[in-house]
């Protein structure tokens, strides 16, 4: 077997492997463990995974190889971040005060702040302006770890704002080694000269947003030669107290649906308006938040192919108590991925290293259930299982090595970034 990457010796290697879909139960706590294990990747794939004598046995000439000697430390896939607003213009750290002195999210939002604030930066930026501010947060999210995540529009809100969201997100997908992917969040907040008509501002997402971003394609170089991509994998929507209630969120995912979008919502923030139900009956990839479903919500996303996505960054950004009811989704067989909510308002946090220490503590997830949730779930809750998330044979090569003695220094230390070496599509970056 030919390989142009070695990883041996690894004193413990996390494979996450779940090659029939997102880990759920009790199956989320096995993290697929092999000590003193190796990796051979070619070409950007992975070829073998097992231990170190497995894999040496298996290639042909391992000197014409790169070799990375892991002794001593962990290797684990690379972390997939399902949900982010990465992309936005200024900072809102005047409201982080506010926040301090007492004043609530919703309450900043009704004033004309919280993502109106960014709305009103990002609209005035140019593409080369959003470009260079997002640029560095995505090279601290590939330090930390990071090698594949979803980006949000919706700090746009108007048709040319939002198509300016996309076109950065594209350019900045094709000179970053990070595997971005789009979402358009046009329902993200009723904008101000809509104040009062949501139902309007529905009208123009649906009739006029959902249409443009359909019929947006990229050329891109692959290669068999230029093809063209979509503008937008997914389409989101706010369901939420001050946002969207769900029969204008249907209208919208449903819009999507037809347009041949996948679906994902924001849902059960501050109240349980029925946006998880939703997801669960509409078939949407992801639902996010959760923070105040309900059980019989809860039944219903377990009982589903939806993916429930935990932002644990964003009650600690806003000094709430309550946590997404991870142990219990476990309990009902759901699956449960992990995110940054990566934003200016309430999470800007761009360490997946920090979520995980967050969801074990807030959520009780034992280390390997943190890095599953971050690693193969979130690949799936943004319909990647397939490619990448694991270390199985065929899988993009998106590996980390981690300079730890054991796996569960992820979630047990916080604040120091434990990656010592990134490697995407089999390349050192």
């Amino acid at each position: 077997m030919d390989a142009d990457l070695l990883i041996l010796n690894a004193t413990q290697l996390l494979t996450c492997a779940s090659p029939d879909g997102p880990k759920r139960g009790a199956a989320l706590a096995d993290a697929g463990l092999i000590e003193e294990g190796a990796i051979a990747c070619l070409a950007g794939q992975i070829v073998a995974v097992g231990t170190t004598d497995e894999i040496l046995a298996q290639i042909d000439d391992p000197d014409a190889a790169l070799v990375i000697d892991a002794q001593g430390k962990v290797v684990t896939p690379g972390f997939v971040d399902p949900h982010t607003h990465a992309l936005w213009a200024g900072d809102r750290a005047s409201e982080f005060e506010l926040r301090i002195a007492g004043a609530t999210y919703l309450e900043i939002m009704q004033a004309g702040g919280g993502i109106m604030n960014t709305v009103r930066a990002t609209r005035a930026a140019t593409l080369d302006d959003l470009i260079a501010q997002t640029l560095p947060r995505l090279d601290t999210m590939l330090m930390h770890g990071t090698t594949t995540a979803e980006i949000k529009t919706g700090y746009g809100l108007d048709t040319a704002t939002e198509l300016k969201m996309l076109d950065a997100i594209r350019l900045l997908d094709g000179e970053h080694p990070m595997d971005l992917v789009p979402t358009f969040l046009g329902a993200h907040a009723v904008p101000a000269e809509y104040s009062g008509r949501t139902d309007a501002y529905v009208d123009l997402v649906v009739n006029e947003m959902l249409p443009a971003i359909a019929d947006l394609h990229y050329r891109i170089e692959s290669p068999d030669g230029e093809s063209t991509i979509r503008a937008a994998d997914f389409c989101d929507v706010f369901c939420e107290v001050g946002a969207f209630d769900v029969a204008q969120s249907r209208r919208i995912l449903l819009a999507a649906q037809e347009l041949g979008l996948g679906l994902k919502i924001h849902a059960d923030e501050f109240e349980p308006l029925g946006g998880t139900a939703l997801a669960a009956e509409l078939g949407a990839v992801s639902a996010d938040h959760l923070v105040c479903t309900t059980d019989a919500q809860l039944q219903a996303l377990a009982a589903s192919d939806t993916i429930a996505v935990s932002l644990p960054g964003t009650p600690f950004g806003l000094a709430h108590v309550h946590y997404t009811a991870a142990r219990r989704l476990i309990e009902l067989g759901g699956a449960l991925a992990l995110a940054s909510d990566l934003n200016p308002g309430t999470s800007w946090c761009e360490s997946m290293q920090i979520i995980i220490a967050l969801a074990c503590r807030y959520l009780k997830l034992t280390p390997a259930e943190t890095i599953n949730a971050a690693t193969i779930n979130a690949a799936h809750a943004l319909s990647l299982g397939k490619y990448l998330g694991s270390l199985e044979t065929g899988k993009q090569a998106d590996i980390l090595v981690l300079d730890i003695p054991d796996y569960r220094h992820l979630g047990y230390r916080y604040g120091t970034n434990l990656v010592e070496t990134v490697i995407k599509r089999g390349v050192v970056v």
